[in-house]
């Protein structure tokens, strides 16, 4: 049995899931409705990003066992750059801190980019994004990563770049 399991706030991650399990006819579910997922041979997993963790993740894998017994997958979603190194290591940084060391070790890893629309952002999303883009426009310019960069110009806008062609790479790892 194959799953592709989504952890999205606002819909750029579950459109990629949504995708990818069409294409490849996995069984498709949210991490809330994941459960065990011992039971499955192959494991995709798609997570926004969010406050330098992705979402989910840690809950889908913390039990995991066997790692041998099985092939992990799992795609981030976010703003910035997929293709910029200094985004990837810090992304990589923090999916290190969420998972057990064996999971991370033996998962693909891939990064594709989502998008943002701050009119459907909650209340409480607002105001860290506020908080954060005004500590953001602050910042020296040399400090100013990849991922800062996107958030500043993309700040109070509704932009996609949702690229379904970009799971093509990792369905041909599967």
């Amino acid at each position: 049995m194959n799953i592709v399991i989504y952890g999205s706030q606002y819909g750029t991650a579950k459109k990629y899931a949504e995708e990818l399990s069409a294409r490849t006819g996995f069984e498709l579910k949210s991490y809330e409705e994941a459960g065990d997922i011992n039971a499955y041979t192959t494991i995709i997993y798609i997570g926004a990003l969010y406050a330098g963790g992705v979402m989910g993740m840690k809950k889908v894998f913390k039990n995991m066992k066997d790692i041998s017994a099985h092939k992990i997958i799992i795609a981030t979603v976010g703003l910035a750059d997929p293709e910029d190194k200094e985004n990837i290591d810090t992304i990589r940084r923090g999916m290190k801190n969420q998972l057990p060391p064996e999971v991370f070790n033996n998962a693909m890893i891939f990064h594709l980019r989502g998008g943002i629309d701050y009119s459907k952002l909650g209340f409480k999303h607002k105001t860290m994004m506020n908080l954060l883009y005004r500590k953001a426009v602050n910042l020296p310019e040399e400090k100013k990563t990849a991922e800062v960069k996107a958030m500043i110009e993309t700040y109070n806008r509704q932009v996609d770049f949702v690229d379904l062609h970009s799971l093509d790479p990792l369905i041909q790892a599967l």
